[in-house]
């Protein structure tokens, strides 16, 4: 199955009306978890790159490759995103490499300053035929920074999008990024004011803090991203933990990573399965 475009994958999760899982790479083994995931529960994958993710392995390009090259081998269809990039210069770098999408995140800024940024993206992008996704109405759980009440209003989305030409839109809608605990509870309500509003598909950062009986309301009512993150990685962590207790005498650190690996395989099918149930 070859690499393919987000927009291939996205506009299928909108005709379906259903919920599609996008999951950040932290390293190659994740990379591959995801990937066995995705083939157990038979769904399509977006392999998310952050800008962390890129600042811990020194640069974008090797991890990115590595990533791709992975995509292209999977046996369902699989596309590369970056994730939450504040660097424009890094949204560039990922369109030279053929990313399927690309999330320019200028939510940090003023509103002009954030609308003028991203639409140099959208256009840069737009000569590759590459998606891009922005942020309106700042996620919480970055650094601290942002109190978790905040949320997008859906006349200024309506005007963002309309000015800027994203092909998607994450919007604050009582996520938080990072969460430990499954506690936060999605507004419903402002989720289907947006999705009514708006002409591009809604995307949902933070929703390792939401249940599985949130996140099913949340699609319900009109999200199609949804991205996942720390609620992967803690399977993947314990599973190491696990391992290496039962194996104190252990040096090879392929055998512990392989055990983080099918933990995280696991949990990865079973949200594909969660958010695009057949």
């Amino acid at each position: 199955m070859p690499l393919v475009p987000t927009r291939d994958i996205m506009t299928q999760a909108v005709t379906g009306g259903y919920g599609q899982g996008a999951f950040n790479v932290i390293h190659l083994e994740t990379a591959q978890a995801l990937i066995a995931g995705a083939e157990q529960a038979h769904r399509p994958l977006i392999l998310q790159i952050s800008e962390n993710c890129v600042a811990y392995h020194g640069a974008l390009e090797p991890i990115a490759l590595a990533t791709m090259a992975s995509a292209r081998a999977a046996q369902v269809p699989v596309a590369v995103h970056l994730d939450h990039a504040q660097d424009e210069h890094l949204v560039y770098q990922a369109i030279e490499l053929g990313f399927g999408s690309v999330m320019y995140d200028g939510a940090h800024l003023d509103y002009a300053q954030n609308l003028a940024s991203t639409r140099r993206v959208v256009e840069a992008a737009a000569r590759q035929n590459i998606y891009v996704e922005a942020e309106l109405g700042e996620i919480g759980g970055k650094d601290g920074a942002h109190a978790p009440g905040v949320r997008t209003d859906p006349e200024q989305a309506l005007e963002f999008v309309a000015r800027t030409g994203v092909d998607a839109l994450a919007v604050a809608v009582g996520s938080s990024h990072a969460m430990l605990e499954r506690r936060a509870e999605l507004d419903t309500e402002l989720i289907s004011r947006l999705a009514q509003s708006l002409d591009v598909p809604l995307v949902l950062h933070g929703s390792s803090g939401v249940s599985d009986e949130n996140l099913r309301a949340g699609i319900a009512a009109g999200m199609r991203k949804i991205n996942v993150s720390t609620h992967l990685n803690g399977f993947f962590t314990r599973a190491v933990r696990d391992w290496l207790a039962a194996h104190p005498e252990a040096v090879d650190s392929r055998n512990y990573v392989a055990a983080g690996r099918t933990a995280m395989a696991a949990e990865t099918a079973r949200l594909l399965q969660l958010f695009a149930p057949t």
